[in-house]
């Protein structure tokens, strides 16, 4: 059996400790504009135009934070995926829990003045599912099968199935994308772990990129016929010093385009998190820098600000808010916001599964549309 991976631990409790800073939680009305595709002009096609070369981002305080019961004693919500579905956002998201157990827990809420209030449901009272390690959630609605997919990480890639994603009892157990760990990812991940996986299709094939905390970028491949079945292929696409692309891949489809945008977790030099990105002509295509070092990130502490107060220092694994909900992941360039995990950085130095991570939303401040 495939040993349970070790959760992620900061550059700092890898190297050393780092200076912590103070806590400040604020509140921030949001709001989201529908997306609009946009027909490209002479000028070129609009996601050439409509994504920036540098980004400033702007946060609220805590949105969600975990809600402990009599059964579950958690202690972070992480790790969020999240979908607009009819007058709702979905979101799924990892938890911890004292003893250092992962899983995972839904919550649901009309705007995300709401959020905080929401009510959470964990998903090991589904029996399909129950007490075994499951984290890392990206949640998508298959159109060319009519099936909702949770894909979640056990140790291996995994996914659940329902026709109602409201329902957090009603997905399937999990089956496996791929039974073993391809031989390219058990030669390269040294001490590292294969995780964080997303799934993304165009028009003919569906991809599984995955993350392995050493600095690799994998991609497996299916036909859209064969999903969720014959995944193979896996190779490395993109690579880096560890710390530089560690974990926490999203890929999405930008606009009405064939530029795909890949957002990718780092950690800084001071131990705090921050989001690398590229970009590629279609999902089999080179992936080029787009906004990528510690000091012009896609996103980090380096380009969010915080009008209600800075609360985290890290702008940890996260999604981006799409503009739909299904398997090609599109987003609106002109509208970007980006659901987050974030922690105190007073607790800097404790046990990773301990650490007291929230979500937040940043939105863009400076779109180029």
């Amino acid at each position: 059996m495939l040993p349970i991976p070790a959760r992620r631990r900061t550059r700092a409790a890898l190297a050393a400790s780092v200076a912590v800073g103070a806590l400040v939680v604020g509140a921030t009305s949001v709001h989201v504009r529908p997306f609009a595709a946009e027909a490209a002009t002479e000028e070129g096609p609009p996601a050439a135009r409509q994504l920036p070369e540098s980004y400033q981002w702007t946060s609220t305080g805590e949105l969600v934070g975990p809600k402990p019961d009599a059964a579950h004693d958690i202690v972070s919500v992480k790790d969020p995926t999240v979908v607009r579905h009819g007058d709702e956002w979905l979101v799924y998201m990892t938890t911890a829990n004292t003893a250092g157990a992962w899983s995972l827990a839904y919550t649901s809420f009309g705007d995300w003045d709401g959020a905080a209030a929401a009510p959470q449901s964990f998903l090991d009272t589904n029996p399909n599912i129950g007490t075994r390690y499951a984290a890392a959630p990206h949640v998508f609605y298959f159109e060319p099968g009519d099936e909702w997919y949770l894909v979640y990480q056990t140790g291996l890639p995994s996914y659940s199935t329902t026709d109602d994603p409201t329902d957090p009892q009603s997905w399937s157990a999990p089956k496996n994308f791929q039974d073993t760990v391809p031989d390219i990812v058990q030669d390269n991940m040294g001490n590292g772990a294969w995780l964080d996986y997303w799934v993304i299709c165009d028009d003919v094939n569906c991809y599984l990129f995955s993350a392995d905390d050493n600095g690799h970028l994998y991609r497996a491949e299916t036909t859209i016929g064969e999903f969720p079945n014959g995944f193979d292929d896996t190779q490395i696409v993109l690579q880096d010093d560890r710390f530089d692309l560690f974990e926490g891949p999203a890929v999405y489809r930008v606009g009405d385009t064939d530029t795909y945008l890949l957002i990718m977790e780092a950690i800084a030099s001071d131990g705090s998190r921050y989001y690398r990105s590229f970009t590629s002509q279609g999902l089999t295509g080179e992936w080029q820098p787009l906004a990528d070092t510690q000091d012009d990130p896609f996103a980090g502490p380096a380009n969010v600000s915080f009008p209600d107060g800075a609360w985290t220092r890290d702008i940890s694994h996260g999604e981006l808010l799409r503009a739909g909900n299904d398997q090609t992941m599109t987003i609106d360039p002109c509208n970007l916001q980006m659901l987050y995990q974030g922690r105190d950085p007073n607790s800097d130095g404790m046990d990773y599964s301990q650490l007291p991570y929230r979500l937040g939303l940043a939105t863009q401040s400076n779109p180029s549309c």
